[in-house]
């Protein structure tokens, strides 16, 4: 049930993208606030979908439900809480959840802190990252879904988290690396949004400088702390530091 739950959440946020790259777009296009004014309810309501599809998944791994396949690859009934939870993104499936949620996290930051800015940018940019959330979200439901069962198999138990997973380097460096990634998304969206008005001023480098620099610090917090933890791991080589490939993203 969970994990349906879990899929139903991810196919109404993907609804939900779609009206918010069509809706305040058009709005923008044809000077139609009602329509502008749409993006930021549709903006929340993607997060929350988002959010429930991703506590579901939170939750099928803190009970050991085995009768789902991400579940029965990344976790096991001996595996400690903390890494269970962690687990959800230890994964590729997981991983491009927290990818889009944190998406849908960055928009909603946008839909909330641009009071001040014209209604059409901003209609511009949450249709924008809508368009980018369609993406992600097509991918996800129809090519990488952590919610598949394992019917008709019941496995009793999984197969256990990657052993070198197993640190506390897996509940912080993602999630942090991804806010720096997924948060140049606003950047992007700000310039794509500049782009299609046809005004290449600088205002939209003022308006998108903030977000760019949250982002920046992010992912330098997610670099720093994935060295800390790849210098330690020995199985990652231990010279993370000093080759210049690994470090310099």
């Amino acid at each position: 049930m969970i994990a349906e739950l879990g899929n139903y959440g991810l196919a109404l946020a993907l609804a939900l993208s779609i009206f918010l790259a069509i809706l305040p777009l058009v709005g923008a296009e044809k000077g139609n606030a009602k329509l502008m004014a749409l993006g930021r309810p549709l903006t929340w309501a993607m997060f929350l979908a988002l959010s429930l599809s991703f506590g579901s998944l939170f939750y099928l791994f803190a009970v050991n439900d085995f009768s789902v396949q991400y579940v029965v690859n990344n976790s096991n009934s001996t595996l400690p809480l903390q890494y269970r939870l962690s687990a959800v993104w230890g994964s590729h499936e997981g991983s491009l959840l927290l990818w889009i949620w944190l998406l849908a996290l960055w928009a909603v930051g946008v839909a909330t802190f641009t009071r001040k800015m014209p209604e059409e940018a901003v209609a511009r940019v949450l249709s924008v990252m809508g368009l980018i959330s369609i993406g992600f979200m097509v991918f996800i439901i129809f090519s990488s879904n952590p919610f598949n069962r394992t019917f008709p198999d019941f496995p009793a138990d999984g197969r256990e988290l990657n052993p070198m997973l197993q640190d506390v380097g897996l509940i912080f460096h993602p999630p942090l690396l991804y806010m720096g990634y997924v948060g140049f998304s606003v950047a992007f969206a700000f310039a794509i949004a500049s782009l299609m008005t046809g005004k290449l001023d600088t205002a939209w480098a003022r308006w998108s400088r903030p977000w760019t620099m949250a982002a920046w610090v992010f992912l330098t917090l997610g670099i720093v702390l994935g060295s800390w933890w790849a210098y330690y791991e020995l199985g990652w080589g231990g010279w993370w530091f000093w080759i210049l490939w690994k470090t310099r993203p």
